[in-house]
């Protein structure tokens, strides 16, 4: 079917609403109404506007007073992901989002070990952000798990990056002549800014990629490595996970891959580096 071009408004509201028929296996017009804040007339128009461009996707059921997805249903405005569900479900758990905020229907019972949720100040990084974009130094109290008291410092700072549990700002530090991973929980002030920065392509594990392969730990059992390989998405037991040269410190500590081998039973490591000589020769020279 030719998809026809539509307004951005309507699309989130014809998007919404396959959503629901996907998901939840019904639509109440209330449903739109609720969402979008719009009028009566306004649900039916989209409803029946629909229903144009999708005649065989929907049905109503006088019984429930609802639409159902048809037999042959099939989404044309919007692509199932698993991903983007239970995503949904995690900002829900972590009370990032309220019920009102999610595209989801009837919100299935869930729930998420629960995270530390780490000190994370507007007025640290409204400045760190600014000076990204303005591409200037700022000046840092810093405390750093290498010294026993904060310091001060002049960074430059380029980018943000997340390791799984907290975030932390990619930047040139001028005290130590080097580009660093500095945690966001972990600056006490931000003070002047000055313009000028360094140039962000010095910084070379930002910058390069590498392919990180991995396999099923090979003392599991072949069932075992079946069903890592099916749970990591693997093809022939291989995967290639590509990452930026900097973080590829945190994955690994996140997988255990940085202890040494024996150190953990299978079961609990369950995957193995494959090429780690080759990683470790880009990092030395990066």
């Amino acid at each position: 079917m030719e998809l026809h071009p539509l307004r951005w408004s309507v699309m989130q509201r014809i998007t919404f609403l396959e959503q629901r028929l996907f998901w939840d296996g019904r639509l109440n017009k209330s449903d739109l109404i609720r969402r979008f804040e719009i009028s009566v007339p306004q649900a039916s128009a989209d409803i029946a506007h629909y229903l144009r461009l999708a005649p065989n996707n929907m049905t109503y059921d006088n019984r429930i007073k609802a639409f159902l997805p048809s037999p042959t249903f099939e989404p044309k405005y919007f692509v199932p992901d698993a991903r983007h569900y239970l995503s949904q479900l995690l900002l829900l758990a972590d009370r990032a989002i309220g019920p009102e905020d999610s595209w989801l229907g009837t919100i299935p019972t869930h729930d998420a070990v629960p995270r530390i949720r780490r000190r994370l100040e507007v007025r640290i990084l409204q400045p760190i952000v600014r000076a990204i974009h303005g591409r200037k130094s700022i000046h840092v109290t810093y405390q750093s798990m290498s010294s026993p008291k904060p310091t001060e410092r002049w960074i430059a700072p380029h980018a943000l990056g997340f390791d799984g549990a907290r975030w932390h700002v990619r930047a040139w530090c001028f005290r130590r002549s080097m580009f660093l991973d500095m945690v966001l929980a972990r600056f006490a002030e931000i003070g002047d800014e000055r313009m000028g920065s360094v140039d962000v392509a010095m910084d070379r594990e930002w910058n390069e990629f590498i392919d990180v392969k991995l396999a099923p730990h090979p003392d599991l059992s072949a069932a075992q490595r079946a069903a890592i390989a099916l749970d990591f998405g693997m093809e022939n037991e291989s995967i290639v996970v590509r990452m930026r040269l900097a973080l590829f410190y945190y994955f690994e500590r996140s997988l255990c891959l940085d202890l040494p081998d024996g150190s953990l039973a299978p079961e609990r490591r369950q995957v193995v580096l494959v090429n780690r000589e080759e990683i470790d020769a880009r990092r030395s020279v990066a």
